[in-house]
């Protein structure tokens, strides 16, 4: 079994930051041993779910080409936790947060709402 936890989310002026945590546990090799690549997701009202950014075992990032700049992806393996820094956000950031491990295991989100 693999838990992740997302905590973080909350309401937050445009412009300001958040950062986003996601605690992750469970039996499968990958993640007892922190060695799976992580991703964070989100899903705005009405809209598909879509990928944020992606952190490899060994620290490789990727992010969504209109978000690069603002967010920052990273992992403490001895926390067995994953990040996301939220800077500059905007209204259109407004969604659930969700984090994703090996592709099939997902938390069960954290809202972030921007006000303009």
């Amino acid at each position: 079994q693999v838990q992740l936890v997302e905590s973080g989310g909350g309401l937050v002026q445009a412009g300001g930051s958040l950062r986003l945590s996601c605690v992750a546990s469970g039996s499968i090799f990958a993640i007892a041993t922190m060695r799976a690549t992580m991703r964070w997701y989100r899903q705005a009202p009405g809209k598909q779910r879509e990928l944020v950014a992606t952190i490899t075992s060994d620290g490789n990032t990727n992010y969504a080409d209109s978000l690069k700049g603002r967010f920052t992806i990273s992992r403490d393996n001895a926390k067995r936790t994953v990040y996301l820094q939220m800077d500059s956000l905007e209204p259109e950031d407004t969604a659930v947060y969700y984090c994703n491990a090996l592709d099939d295991y997902w938390g069960k989100g954290t809202l972030v709402t921007v006000s303009s």
